[in-house]
């Protein structure tokens, strides 16, 4: 199966079933559903056995696919994954049926097309893979920019309050990020001998001014992207507009592209310019865990306030980068993914939640758990993943980022365990104005809230609970395949870990 262009058809796949829904008709929203259903289940498979062949200790990008496209430009489809990749590509696999399962009746309550809604959320699964599947600059830079307008639909036309500002503020953010890319890859195929092959690319030697001003386009298409403080006030707008499944992939996808960008293109293309620019990311890192858990702890509206949450999680993941050890680098991409299935289960429940009180106020609740006591449970469970509980997968994460940090930038890693206390605070105070305390009497007289999960919901948030258990316990598997890809990123930057000098103390081991 090594042979085989997985790459390619996982990422015409979605595409393919997409067209099918939007033709089905739209009275039959049934069909819809269950067409894009099992087409996202068919990617999923795909993916299990792309997995599955995938050598860890094998060549560092693999799966590699290259077709002709523009050969005046030196564009190409050319398509390769590496560890960090690949996790990615398993992450979007595992989270769209999830999505598209826990949808089930979003389109209906907005009244809008069903078969759209559907499409929409598999075009979205195509440009998602696509952007992580990319070997060639300018193709990234496509399905980065392509990635906007499904989000943009389903936030527009199928989210609720201010779906429109949001859904604006969304895509002008990006596409002014994706204008500064887009001038640094026309400056990087100058430079680089007018192609836009990644691996090519990575052999040529830019000058030092260069090299900063273009690190510095995308840097900040992908601080932009997501999101990093100060580029961050997009986020709570679109998360807390978005349906709660668009809101998942968004926050648990659509933003890991920023940080999965600047391992793949920041820092193996401009690796003096990363070290240069080091001291002010992790500074934007540590701002933006501090900020965003203090302005979390103020929401009162559940999804703004997961959103904000999301916000100072990407500030550990960016310190992580920027820490420039294996392990903080790990940490990161662990982080990326345990990330995506926490706040991507913490979304969907509170999404739940939502559909049954017609209102996202944490205010409007209170004691809901005497009513609905499962729900209640697990969004206790997704809650503690998202503080990074011990015996969680978000806690190896943050542990490894920390640990890997602390070695190399003490007050970095000081300054950045306040976020954990901070996770506590916001986390908790969320569960217990919620689901805990005195039952509210207005709950009583909300249909919904007599109803607890029901089989189609707990399909969906059992394989997310039970992933981030496994994981939380049992790493191994997805770190075998993260380690060589990150080993990898810091030898093209020239570093190596700390190790440790006569005497104890610690030493930058530098190439």
């Amino acid at each position: 199966m090594s042979n085989f262009p997985f790459l390619s058809v996982l990422t015409v796949a979605p595409l393919v079933g997409a067209l099918v829904v939007a033709f089905l008709p739209r009275h039959r929203p049934e069909l819809a559903k269950q067409v894009a259903f099992a087409w996202s289940l068919l990617v999923l498979v795909l993916s299990v056995v792309m997995w599955v062949s995938f050598n860890a200790g094998g060549d560092r990008f693999q799966f590699r696919e290259s077709y002709s496209w523009i050969p005046n430009w030196g564009v190409s489809f050319t398509f390769a994954a590496d560890g960090i990749a690949l996790v990615m590509l398993m992450l979007i696999a595992v989270l769209v049926p999830l999505v598209i399962l826990a949808s089930w009746h979003d389109a209906e309550s907005s009244k809008r097309s069903v078969p759209v809604y559907f499409a929409l959320l598999l075009v979205l699964e195509c440009t998602m893979i696509g952007v992580f599947a990319a070997a060639d600059v300018f193709l990234f830079y496509v399905f980065f920019e392509v990635m906007l307008v499904p989000m943009y639909f389903l936030i527009g036309s199928y989210g609720g309050h201010q779906r429109q500002y949001a859904a604006v503020k969304f895509f002008l953010y990006s596409l002014v990020g994706g204008l500064f890319m887009l001038a640094a890859v026309i400056g990087l195929w100058v430079v680089g001998g007018k192609t836009f092959d990644w691996q090519a690319l990575s052999q040529v030697d830019i000058s030092t001014g260069t090299e900063r001003w273009l690190f510095l386009g995308f840097f900040l298409a992908f601080a932009i992207k997501a999101p990093f403080f100060p580029f961050h006030t997009w986020l709570p707008d679109a998360g807390g507009a978005a349906p709660a499944g668009a809101a998942a992939l968004l926050v648990g996808v659509l933003d890991k592209v920023g940080t999965f960008g600047i391992l793949r293109y920041c820092l193996p293309l401009f690796p003096e310019a990363s070290k240069w620019f080091a001291p002010w990311a992790l500074a934007l890192g540590v701002i933006g865990i501090i900020y965003a858990a203090l302005l979390a702890v103020g929401q009162n509206d559940l999804k703004r306030l997961v959103s904000y949450t999301s916000i100072a999680h990407f500030g550990f993941i960016g310190v992580g980068i920027f820490a420039f050890t294996t392990q903080a680098g790990t940490g990161a991409v662990l982080y990326m993914l345990n990330h995506g299935l926490a706040t991507g289960l913490l979304f969907l429940v509170v999404g739940m939640l939502i559909a049954r009180r017609g209102s996202a106020l944490i205010s409007d609740f209170g004691g809901a758990g005497k009513l609905v006591p499962v729900l209640a449970g697990v969004l206790f469970f997704a809650g503690l993943a998202s503080l990074a509980l011990p015996g969680t997968a978000p806690f190896i994460s943050e542990f490894l980022v920390l640990i890997g940090t602390f070695t190399v930038n003490k007050p970095v890693a000081i300054i950045a365990t306040l976020g954990i206390i901070l996770a506590a605070a916001y986390v908790l105070w969320m569960v217990q104005r919620t689901t805990q305390g005195t039952l509210n009497p207005a709950l009583t007289e909300v249909d919904g809230m007599r109803k607890d999960l029901n089989l189609r919901e707990k399909v969906v948030v059992a394989p997310l609970i039970a992933l981030i258990v496994l994981l939380g316990f049992f790493p191994k598997p997805v770190t075998d395949v993260i380690n060589p890809a990150v080993q990898a990123t810091m030898d093209d930057i020239g570093r190596t870990d700390p190790a440790p000098s006569v005497g104890g103390t610690v030493q930058e081991a530098r190439r």
